[in-house]
Order: C-alpha cells, then structure tokens, then sequence
C-alpha cells in the first residue's frame, strides 16, 4: 500500500513538473505561433490530456492562459502609446484581429483602440491589472 502511493507521488510530482514547464514556455514564448496541440505534442501528451491536466493545475486552459499573457503584454504595449493597435496585435503573437479585439475587450473591460487613446491615469492601470479579469487568468507560482 505504501509503495503504490509513494508511486502515484512520484507520478503526480512527474506531472507537476511537466506542467510547469509548459506554463514556463508560455511565460517565454508567448509571441510565438503557438498552440495547445503542439504544446501537448511536445509534452507527449494529447491536447485532451494537457487540457484537462493545465486546468487542474492551474485553474484555467492552457489557451486561455496563453491569451491572458498576450492580452497582458498587449496592454503594456498600448500603454506607451508608441505601436498601433495592429502592430501590437502582432508583437503579443495573435494572427486574428477579431479574436484580439474579442479577448482583450473580454479581459480589460475596452476595446484595444479605446485603451490605447485613453489608457487609464497612473495607479489605475496596476490596479485594474491585479485586481480585474486580467488577473483571474493568470496564475503566479
């Protein structure tokens, strides 16, 4: 009894590991084409699997977190004021306008253009940030 848990343990601890080095690979390479296939493919692993296995975990979808890092990234971008829109788009790695503007507006609350010409005062913008829809899917460890 003892070695068949010390065994599921070990298995569990094995997982763990491997997702956080795939949750590691989002933080880098966020801007990269990927996808959760070819994460899971990576990881030996069905996208099922690495679905069910990332949510689990951490508490949202490996996509879902994926685009929480780009829309976090987008929204610093913005916020200097210096890219438009679509060339922030590009940059964070999203090959869909719709799918941006749709996710963005989602986790920020505005449209990409409508944060980029009225982005929020000094003090605002790290507490919308911790404090809103960004936050709950992001998970820090």
């Amino acid at each position: 009894m003892c070695m068949a848990l010390n065994a599921a343990a070990a298995q569990y601890l094995r997982e763990l590991v491997q997702l956080r080095a795939i949750r590691d690979r989002i933080d880098r390479e966020y801007a990269l084409p990927l996808d959760v296939e070819a994460l899971a493919r990576d990881a030996q692993l069905s996208g099922g699997q690495l679905g069910h296995r990332f949510e689990l975990a951490y508490g949202v979808s490996p996509y879902s977190y994926l685009m929480a890092r780009r829309i976090e990234r987008a929204v610093e971008l913005l916020r200097c004021g210096d890219l438009e829109v679509d060339e922030v788009r590009a940059a964070i790695g999203c090959s869909s306008q719709r799918s941006f503007e749709i996710r963005f507006t989602e986790l920020v609350g505005v449209s990409p253009g409508v944060y980029r010409t009225c982005p929020p005062r000094a003090g605002e913008l790290g507490r919308q940030v911790r404090t809103g829809r960004i936050q709950q899917h992001i998970v820090h460890g």
